[in-house]
């Protein structure tokens, strides 16, 4: 459990970087924890007879835009954009952020919404080490 957690911690942003462009490996590794939550996601829905959601890039953007502003703030906070959201924060894995989203009858309610087609997800780590997770959901 420990190395899950060291290796996921190592795989996000860290908030006290610049804003110059991140190096391949960085960006790479963002990727992989984001798709992971997509992953967990789509499998929660297969759970239930539901089709996968696609990625959509303008959520990717709007979800990390607002994981970094969370973070930066340290601060939970929904972002009242017109979309489906789930936010979370200090979760140290994907597995733990899906399962707490899961226990949750909102959040489950946007995991499972049969009408949604295209999510956007993100993770950040702030300064402080606290993780904070964006979901985002569109028809």
């Amino acid at each position: 459990m420990l190395a899950q957690i060291l290796a996921c911690t190592l795989l996000i942003a860290a908030e006290g970087t610049t804003d110059a462009a991140p190096d391949a490996t960085t960006k790479f590794e963002l990727i992989a924890i984001e798709k992971a939550i997509v992953d967990q996601t789509n499998a929660q829905r297969a759970r239930y007879g539901l089709p996968a959601l696609a990625v959509d890039a303008n959520l990717v953007r709007t979800a990390r835009t607002h994981a970094i502003w969370m973070a930066r703030r340290r601060l939970l906070q929904h972002n009242r954009i017109g979309i489906a959201e789930n936010i979370a924060m200090g979760y140290p894995t994907t597995e733990s952020a899906i399962g707490g989203w899961m226990r949750s009858s909102g959040h489950r309610a946007n995991i499972l919404n049969r009408g949604y087609r295209r999510i956007g997800v993100a993770a950040y780590q702030s300064a402080g080490g606290t993780i904070y997770w964006c979901q985002q959901f569109q028809r």
